[in-house]
């Protein structure tokens, strides 16, 4: 029971960091199309 619950956590541990990874990740994509957003919007006011 007590190698059993040992094997558990370890694997509980493991899922939490790949569920932080994907958040940074959709947090680096957001901001990087939010300033792809910026940057073009900046670049067709200039150029009018």
């Amino acid at each position: 029971m007590v190698m059993s619950a040992a094997k558990r956590k370890p694997a509980t541990m493991k899922v939490k960091p790949k569920e932080e990874i994907n958040k940074k990740a959709l947090v680096w994509i957001g901001s990087i199309f939010g300033v792809l957003v910026v940057a073009i919007a900046l670049l067709l006011i200039f150029t009018s």
